[in-house]
């Protein structure tokens, strides 16, 4: 296939998901379509990317080239569970969306404080409709094909927003149910969070495989976009869960504003989907910012996942802290691409990133790509990457205590995932993660006995 040929090729495929975009906004808003519609003009200028782009050099989009996808329909939730998903500390702070499409039937936020809002857009209270254009598709890191995308299907949002000085005590669930029904289906969920000055709250936004009896399993895409604005003295801890079926296909975006003083944290964890990938970019836009990000990809069989992020120090007495580590078995590829920058603004800056990749089979194969961009002369700065298997040394050290050797490998795999998973600020969370771990270890140690 000559380039030419490739180029139109991948064009023609972005003009066909452009086609499937809904148009149906269940608000009428001038802004709003304007918004769409200027999106959707940049996005048919362009093209899916390829390994030929340096931001997607190791994730070969092929596979999901090779399905047709169309628009995402509402359907009927009166079968669905969702207990399983269902976090007892957010049991009335919960939001839920089915393939993309807002389920008020099966949300639930009576237990937010007075002032705080959460719905869809909706639902959105006048005071704040007046002000919510000055946010959505405002951010910095918005305007990447599949972001644009799903801006050019904009139909509905979930959104957050907290006033000034009030805090949120209960974690807000945004729980994005995906439901495949034989045809591949494109759901493009989208989320707006607003902390303004001194608010701080907890959100889990949570990518979960509906489990509706007699569901049909299938291939669907989702791709989702998440803003996030963290007003002066603000705190937003931000726990992002991918949990996809092993047919999906998943494409992100959480782009994140941090003002003066404030913090932000997110803790991912991705061991979902066929092909995943997720793209987190931060930008301090004040003085004395702290933002943590800590991350873990666990995937195995055939499965991809990408995790791409960046962070812009902006401004004087930043602190940045990074760690994402990957547990990669079978066949499976992981790509982590992390960028620091620390401009000449950013003096007295405080920056560390590191990756750690564990592979356990011969197949597994990680790509790793560590940036640090420093131009600021008083800085304390580090970043570092390492790749390895389990020690042999250490399972036998193991076994010489009286451990079996599947026993010893476990013990070895839970101490390096617990180092993450024992960050998230959220009990229900951490055990239903440890158990997914746990499962996908009695899973592999059945296929090697």
């Amino acid at each position: 296939m000559t380039m030419e040929v490739s180029v139109k090729r991948e064009v023609s495929y972005l003009s066909a998901l452009l086609e499937q975009c809904r148009q149906d906004n269940p608000v009428e808003m001038d802004w709003l379509q304007e918004l769409s519609n200027h999106a959707r003009g940049i996005a048919q200028e362009l093209a899916i990317p390829t390994t030929k782009d340096e931001e997607w050099r190791f994730t070969d989009l092929s596979p999901l080239m090779q399905e047709t996808f169309e628009a995402a329909v509402a359907v009927d939730t009166s079968t669905l569970d969702i207990s399983p998903a269902v976090l007892p500390e957010a049991v009335n702070s919960r939001l839920v969306f089915v393939n993309g499409i807002y389920a008020p039937e099966l949300s639930s936020v009576a237990g937010l404080p007075e002032g705080v809002f959460v719905g869809n857009l909706a639902e959105l209270p006048s005071e704040y409709q007046s002000r919510i254009a000055d946010y959505l598709g405002k951010h910095q890191g918005v305007t990447d094909v599949f972001t644009l995308l799903n801006t050019a299907g904009l139909t509905d949002v979930a959104v957050i927003w907290l006033p000034r000085n009030t805090e949120v005590t209960v974690p807000i669930h945004l729980l994005f149910v995906s439901m495949a029904d034989g045809v591949p289906r494109l759901f493009q969920p989208r989320c707006l969070v607003v902390a303004e000055a001194g608010s701080q709250l907890s959100l889990v936004e949570e990518y979960w495989q509906g489990q509706e009896e007699n569901s049909a399993q299938g291939v669907y895409l989702t791709n989702s976009v998440t803003e996030v604005w963290v007003g002066d003295n603000a705190r937003v801890t931000h726990i992002r869960v991918d949990g996809e079926s092993n047919q999906a296909f998943h494409v992100g975006k959480s782009a994140i504003a941090q003002a003066r003083n404030s913090f932000y944290s997110c803790h991912g964890v991705a061991f979902g989907g066929k092909l995943s990938r997720h793209t987190l970019e931060v930008f301090q836009m004040g003085e004395g910012t702290e933002t943590i990000l800590n991350g873990l990809t666990a995937i195995s069989e055939q499965q991809l996942a990408d995790t791409h992020s960046a962070v812009m120090l902006n401004h004087p007495n930043g602190i940045s802290n990074q760690l994402q580590k990957c547990i990669i078995d079978g066949s499976a590829h992981a790509v982590f691409n992390g960028k620091v920058s620390v401009p000449q603004a950013a003096q007295l800056t405080n920056a560390a990133q590191l990756n750690r990749n564990l592979l356990l089979s011969p197949k597994a194969r990680v790509d790793t790509k560590p940036q640090l961009e420093i131009t600021a002369d008083n800085v304390k700065c580090s970043h570092g990457a390492t790749v390895s298997q389990l020690e042999a040394d250490e399972v036998f050290y193991l076994q010489s205590r009286g451990l079996k050797e599947t026993d010893a490998r476990n013990l070895l795999i839970d101490a390096f995932v617990a180092e993450i998973l024992n960050q998230i600020p959220l009990a229900s969370v951490r055990q239903r993660l440890s158990e997914t771990v746990i499962s996908s270890k009695r899973e592999r140690n059945n296929v090697q006995q």
